[in-house]
């Protein structure tokens, strides 16, 4: 079974490794430690941890003006680049390592404010996903 460290844990759950070690210390993710003293999560402790976390978006630091969408690969970032045309416009979106390029409406570029620096969320629905192990 693999084991995940604090920081890998945190990047996977999205969130910071306080935010992980605060949940270890008070006993919400189970944790152990390695000969050289650094905590583990096994990976069905963190994959059933996960699951919670994501059925009670409410709480852990979830935004409560958050919106409800049925799209549920949102990638948070800030705007890189943003390529107006007469009627449509190419935005990206830098997402921690995850560059990604949108095309919309130059209306909805304008609606939203976009323009470099701004903070975004893309969300991404498709009907095609590929997984890969590392």
């Amino acid at each position: 079974m693999r084991s995940y460290g604090i920081g890998r844990a945190a990047r996977l759950l999205g969130v910071s490794p306080d935010t992980v070690r605060r949940w270890a210390d008070s006993g919400r993710l189970p944790t152990r430690r390695d000969d050289a003293g650094r905590r583990l999560i096994e990976g069905a402790d963190l994959a059933a941890f996960a699951v919670a976390l994501a059925k009670d978006p409410g709480q852990d630091g979830a935004e409560d003006d958050e919106p409800r969408t049925s799209v549920r690969n949102a990638f948070p970032g800030i705007v890189t680049a943003v390529t107006l045309g007469d009627v449509a416009a190419q935005v990206e979106i830098q997402a921690g390592p995850h560059r990604l390029v949108s095309l919309v409406t130059r209306e909805a570029v304008e609606e939203l404010g976009l323009a470099v620096g701004v903070e975004a969320v893309a969300r991404v629905k498709a009907t095609n996903v590929h997984v890969d192990t590392l």
